[in-house]
């Protein structure tokens, strides 16, 4: 079995997208930032679907280049084929959504590091780890990027890999259109037909819109154009419809495109036609190589270009697999997809990115209870803070599964710095102490205070809540919770929601669950919950079992330490880790509490301050380690 499913080859650029929609180009206030070209997009797309694929392109050596190889690797997907140019910068697309037509577009493109691509980049054992290569027509253009294409192919080939070819023609690519024809489809081209016809005989699969085979077959007459590509190619044809959907020829053209085999359509409503050629190729690249028939293979496709057209962006609307099943299986409820919130919460938790099965979180996101020591200043805080940093960060060592907890207002120096350095960084939001819950005042009365933050920012949010509340005390904390939660997902930020309500009232074993369940109840889907450490088995059970029948694919649970001793926290993690959902813990004051104290006196120094942190904390990740494996040991 070969380690790899399929090796896309081709363009690599960062799609700048306008979040303004029916307007024009000209007038977009911002843009939203993703990977983009058709391979790159197919690699992704196909990464999602449960295949194991790879990219063959150049990238810059700047900011945009490192982007598309850290998010194409935060996709799965394999990025041994993704050179970094020294010279040339990564190719950049400006694009909106005017409406479901029209789609301004500039490339730019001008010598950029994709079109630098030469058969010196095409690595053999690359090709042979894969059961499938797939090219794109743009690469077909140059005669540098021609060539290793053509390497490409021909290794596919000598190593038994079958081969694809997306069309995907765009005149402004092949030098027939200008710079503000970047929507442009089709150009009749004697040449570029010449092109495309002296290659498809390599080919076992080539798909493309009626207008791509027109310039693939030299006629508008779609029928005939493609007996021309049947003229020169065994492969199978496949052919996009738009709304009619799709159609394939294994063997001879009929006289009727209406004889081809077909798939399923999804009546569904066009938001955004960019990128939905590429959803459609992921779709059917996961059928022909799992070995399912056309049908089955169109009906993927079909579903994921309906993904693409439903939603802003191109890579950000393909589905996961789980997703797709999903889909599929419960058909069409709501025809603009991204307004279907079922649907919706699936493709937002099965495709978050990077795996945070272990959580040993380092919370120093408190400011109430360090302005309350002696010798605090908010100056003196953040000093601290960033002592608090330094700890995480050796304690992580570069490691997997430790993350920070800090606050921008008085922890702004050690958030930032924390950034890029792999740690999980949770972001409070919270006024401290408050109830009815408040909200940090850089927030904005309209929570457009979170468009500043981070993409890698989760904002934590502690809710000081009990089922014994008045209806007036609840219905004022659901609506800032639920407020934020929309806000949250609108920027595209994970969110942690921490409940304690032993400070409200008494508890016992369900009263936790009944908050948990009230969140799901009232819209809310968190992609955290920290929850206090329970002293009984039946609590967490009953926690656990509320989450998961109503979110099973949330990222876990953390639980908080509530300045517990050590010995008690060991105790608490110990009950907690016999359960999967938990994947680890989040304390603060039984790291910091002391060296915080005697810091802020004058009575240590940072080095001190440094070192009796990193005791503490490496002893709890030690502890909680140790839980978790006694657990994996008895299983």
């Amino acid at each position: 079995m070969k380690p790899l499913d399929v090796i896309t080859i081709g363009r690599a650029s960062v799609d700048l997208y306008g979040a303004q929609i029916g307007g024009r180009l000209e007038d977009m206030g911002s843009f939203q930032k993703y990977i983009g070209g058709s391979p790159c997009n197919m690699a992704a797309g196909t990464a999602r679907l449960g295949l194991k694929s790879a990219l063959i392109t150049r990238v810059g050596d700047e900011h945009m280049g490192r982007f598309i190889r850290e998010e194409l690797a935060r996709e799965g997907v394999d990025v041994r084929g993704v050179k970094t140019d020294p010279e040339r910068l990564t190719a950049l697309v400006l694009l909106g959504i005017r409406d479901e037509e029209q789609f301004p577009l500039i490339f730019y493109r001008e010598n950029c590091a994709d079109m630098a691509l030469c058969e010196d980049d095409i690595d053999p054992a690359l090709i042979a780890d894969s059961r499938a290569v797939v090219a794109t027509g743009t690469h077909l253009s140059n005669p540098r990027t021609e060539a290793a294409v053509l390497k490409a192919l021909r290794l596919a080939r000598e190593t038994g890999a079958q081969t694809a070819l997306d069309i995907d023609y765009r005149p402004n690519l092949w030098g027939l259109a200008g710079h503000g024809a970047g929507e442009s489809r089709f150009i009749e081209s004697a040449a570029v037909t010449a092109k495309l016809q002296s290659t498809l005989h390599l080919f076992d699969l080539i798909v493309g819109t009626e207008e791509e085979f027109h310039i693939a077959g030299g006629t508008t007459d779609t029928v005939a154009a493609l007996r021309a590509v049947r003229a020169v190619s065994g492969a199978t044809l496949v052919c996009k419809r738009g709304a009619a959907g799709a159609v394939a020829f294994a063997g001879a053209i009929p006289d009727s495109l209406d004889e081809g085999e077909t798939g399923p359509g999804f009546p569904i409503e066009v938001f955004n036609v960019l990128g939905a050629g590429d959803g459609f190729m992921s779709g059917l690249l996961k059928g022909w190589l799992d070995g399912e028939s056309w049908p089955v293979a169109l009906k993927y496709a079909n579903a994921c270009g309906a993904f693409a057209v439903s939603r802003h962006g191109c890579t950000p609307a393909y589905p996961s697999w789980t997703e797709l099943q999903f889909f599929l299986n419960r058909g069409v409820i709501e025809p603009a997809l991204r307004k279907d919130a079922a649907l919706e919460q699936v493709h937002w938790a099965t495709n978050r990115h990077k795996d945070w099965s272990t959580m040993r979180v380092f919370a120093f996101d408190h400011r109430m209870q360090l302005e309350a020591m002696e010798g605090a200043t908010p100056k003196k805080i953040g000093a601290f803070k960033e002592l608090c940093l330094e700890a995480a960060l050796q304690v992580q060592n570069g490691r997997e599964g430790y993350g920070i907890l800090c606050d921008n207002r008085l922890g702004r120096r050690a958030l930032h710095a924390a950034s890029g350095t792999g740690l999980w960084i949770g972001r409070p939001v919270e006024w401290p102490g408050s109830r009815p819950l408040t909200l940090e005042p850089e927030l904005g009365a309209d929570f457009g205070g979170l468009q500043e933050w981070a993409l890698e920012n989760v904002c934590k949010v502690l809710c000081f809540y009990h089922p014994d509340d008045t209806a007036e005390m609840k219905a004022e904390q659901e609506a800032v919770v639920q407020r934020l939660f929309q806000a949250c997902r609108r920027n595209r930020l994970e969110m942690l929601l921490e409940i304690i309500p032993s400070k409200v009232g008494p508890v016992d074993d369900e009263t936790s669950a009944t908050i948990i369940q009230r969140f799901y109840d009232i819209g809310i889907y968190p992609d955290w919950w920290k929850l206090e450490p329970f002293t009984s088995e039946a609590a967490w059970a009953k926690a656990c079992d509320a989450i998961t029948r109503n979110d099973p694919h949330t990222r876990g649970i953390v639980v908080l330490g509530l300045d517990a001793p050590a010995e008690q926290l060991a105790a608490s993690f110990a009950l907690a880790a016999q359960h999967d959902l938990v994947k680890g813990f989040a304390v603060g004051r039984t790291i910091f509490a002391e060296a915080a104290r005697q810091w802020l006196a004058g009575a240590i120094s940072d080095a001190e301050a440094v070192a009796d942190m990193v005791e503490k904390y490496e002893n709890l990740c030690r502890v909680w380690d140790a839980a978790r494996a006694k657990k994996e040991l008895a299983a």
